[in-house]
């Protein structure tokens, strides 16, 4: 307990319960293809539905830099494992983390997990079907796909829509769209953002580089290194060493925190291009270019996560966590994708109940993540394996809870106006906001709530 005359450490703006800024540059939910690249998708009669399930992103001219992360599920999926093998053969000792790509083929309604030696043929021959399309070498083709596990793709219908495909790709917005709605599954909405930073140009003056994505998953959401698919491409100029370093903390801050329901898939896959069409400088490491570079990305990473866990399966309400006062920025977003993943409160958001122990509950049962992702988010070796899967220092009566602007915990329970913050709840997004009051540590993270849609979804998934 904090002395007496003495006020709790934290105490200044955060204290006051206001949303987090978010010191980003502004993004917009559209497509905006960068210089570059081009795209196109189709329907190839992979899903039963008859919807768009295949698409290509390639580059204009020379093979981009690309930077990944992949899931950790120890079931990875054909394309999850072929991927890192074709990072791995552009780029020596890149451990298939970054590399060079000319091209990423895309399906969906079929995950190709699971599905043995037969699945990473499939895979593999997906990969010299496009690249023979586009121009280029297999290896130069990273692959994705999404949907349902343990059935393989249906490589003759993928074979005739590569090649209807090829002589379609556009250098437009509207190709990027419509390459994005090809990712989709149960997806309600297609998922895209776009910004643009200041980059020094060769002649020394700024040139505008622009960052846009698109992502696609609702279900099956709780990833570990990354999301479930997602492409973002720049016209930056940047080594794939580079980028790599500037993704890896950035995954960390925006789609690992982000779940829908606690499941990670085998599939999880996030592929950053850099087309070096825009004119920039090559980024160098740890300069001001980086820094620009890197708030691009994450603004689109940010808002990608947010509409994947906005249009979670069933999903009515998008929950943010933010916290402040943390004893850093690791145990802030521990405590904050505690909250967001906690069932009890999934469900109480989703009856607008302002049930403000379940929030206190998922803090006190927060772990830190393994020692893998803690060094992703740059702690130190020595520091993350001492951390990992430990607790985050959490004080009940140094903790402050606020539930859409209403303050419904102060170290102690106060008396609180439920109608008026159940009505408070009834909105598209809820946040939860919370101070530790320890240090200076913040961090945010997304969920949705959990509704009878989800089960219903789910349970008539395959049939």
């Amino acid at each position: 307990m904090t002395p007496a005359g003495e006020k709790p450490a934290g105490t200044g703006s955060d204290r006051d319960l206001a949303p987090l800024p978010i010191a980003l540059p502004p993004v917009e939910e559209r497509a905006a293809m960068p210089a570059g690249f081009r795209a196109a998708g189709m329907a190839a009669g992979i899903k039963p539905s008859g919807r768009p399930d295949l698409m290509i992103v390639a580059t204009v001219g020379e093979p981009a830099a690309v930077a990944a992360t992949f899931t950790t599920n120890l079931v990875a999926a054909a394309p999850v494992r072929l991927g890192q093998r074709h990072l791995s053969a552009t780029e020596m000792g890149s451990g298939g983390r970054f590399g060079w790509a000319t091209a990423v083929v895309a399906s969906s309604g079929c995950a190709n997990a699971a599905t043995g030696a037969a699945g990473d043929a499939d895979a593999l021959e997906v990969c010299r079907l496009a690249a023979k399309a586009v121009g280029t070498d297999v290896e130069h083709v990273l692959p994705l796909s999404t949907g349902v596990i343990g059935v393989r793709l249906p490589v003759a219908k993928i074979a005739a829509g590569i090649e209807k495909l090829a002589p379609r790709l556009e250098t437009t917005d509207a190709a990027m769209e419509s390459a994005a709605r090809c990712l989709m599954t149960t997806d309600t909405v297609v998922k895209l953002a776009t910004t643009s930073v200041g980059i020094t140009g060769e002649d020394g003056l700024p040139v505008r580089v622009t960052v846009s994505g698109m992502a696609k998953g609702v279900g099956m959401i709780h990833p570990r290194m990354a999301t479930m698919l997602s492409v973002v491409m720049t016209d930056a100029a940047c080594p794939p060493d580079v980028l790599f370093g500037l993704l890896a903390p950035i995954v960390q801050r925006t789609w690992n925190q982000a779940s829908v329901d606690g499941d990670t898939s085998t599939n999880d896959t996030v592929f950053v291009l850099a087309s070096g069409a825009s004119g920039a400088r090559p980024i160098e490491a740890g300069t001001a270019d980086a820094a620009a570079l890197g708030s691009a990305i994450e603004a689109v990473a940010r808002s990608l996560a947010r509409q994947q866990a906005a249009d979670g399966e069933g999903a009515t309400t998008l929950i943010t966590c933010q916290v402040s006062g943390a004893s850093d920025d690791a145990d802030a977003r521990a405590i904050a994708r505690s909250v967001i993943s906690s069932s009890l409160f999934k469900a109480a958001v989703h009856g607008r109940d302002p049930n403000w122990g379940r929030v206190a509950g998922a803090a006190g049962n927060a772990r830190l993540p393994d020692e893998a992702l803690l060094e992703a988010a740059g702690l130190p070796h020595v520091e993350a394996v001492a951390r990992a899967g430990r607790q985050p220092e959490l004080d009940a009566e140094r903790m402050r809870i606020a539930i859409q602007g209403h303050v419904v915990y102060d170290g102690a329970p106060l008396d609180l106006d439920r109608p008026a913050v159940s009505r408070a709840m009834d909105a598209p997004e809820v946040l939860v906001r919370m101070d530790l009051g320890l240090g200076s540590g913040k961090g945010e993270a997304f969920g949705c709530d959990l509704t009878e849609g989800y089960v219903k979804e789910n349970a008539e998934y395959t049939t």
